[in-house]
């Protein structure tokens, strides 16, 4: 058991430092680079739900640095089939996700820790089991999916009700999918993810394929198929 102990200890605080270092490399990205590589993955987010067209996805609303850009769900709900349904996450006081239908950017209010939640009735943890795409924040994602978040567990559980033949897809900016990242046995995986430069990308090493999404799309080559 020591032994089990301090090899957690290590990657936690390999998880820390690796953070501190990512939020750092965000934080000094020009306002233009935020701005084109949002561009960027809207248009092939936007690609990926027209072509999976889900009954229903989640998403969230990026805040601060995060790649995206912070109307990434009016953009997303535009893309949807006209009876689909976008859920944002609700953070709960014990840090897990509870869910509630995105109705538009007037209907989003200030909560913990930076981020706007929808105002709309909470539809319970269980709703994301129900969406057939989750689109889910990271620092940085690893080659076989592991992914390495803000630390407090949330999504952990969260993708833990995702069926495995669901397509689970971080946004990243450029540099930010990479080699190895430090990981405990909860963390759980992701079946693929989406940056400026290299569009939407499946992983090897994940839990089951991202079933619907192609080794390698970018929006451009998908709307000419």
């Amino acid at each position: 058991m020591p032994e089990f102990s301090d090899e957690a200890e290590v990657t936690r605080m390999a998880k820390r430092d690796t953070r501190v270092e990512l939020l750092a490399r965000r934080r000094s990205l020009p306002a233009a680079t935020r701005a084109a590589a949002a561009g960027r993955v809207q248009a092939e987010l936007v690609a990926l739900v027209r072509r999976l067209r889900p009954n229903r996805m989640t998403a969230y609303v990026p805040v601060g640095s995060e790649p995206g850009g912070a109307d990434l769900p009016e953009v997303l709900r535009a893309a949807l089939p006209a009876d689909a349904e976008l859920l944002l996450p609700v953070l709960l006081d014990d840090l897990d996700l509870d869910w509630a239908a995105y109705t538009g950017p007037a209907a989003l209010i200030a909560a913990g820790r930076g981020i706007r939640e929808p105002v709309g009735a909470r539809l319970g943890v269980a709703a994301v089991a129900d969406a057939e795409l989750v689109v889910v924040p990271a620092l940085a994602v690893d080659h076989h999916g592991r992914r390495l978040g803000r630390g407090g567990g949330s999504y952990d559980r969260a993708l833990a009700r995702v069926p495995e033949t669901v397509v689970t897809v971080v946004p990243l900016y450029d540099g930010e999918l990479v080699e190895a990242l430090p990981a405990e046995s909860h963390d759980r995986r992701v079946r693929a993810v989406v940056t400026p430069a290299d569009g939407v990308r499946t992983l090897d090493g994940g839990p089951g394929a991202a079933h619907g999404v192609a080794p390698h799309t970018s929006a451009g080559r998908t709307r000419g198929e």
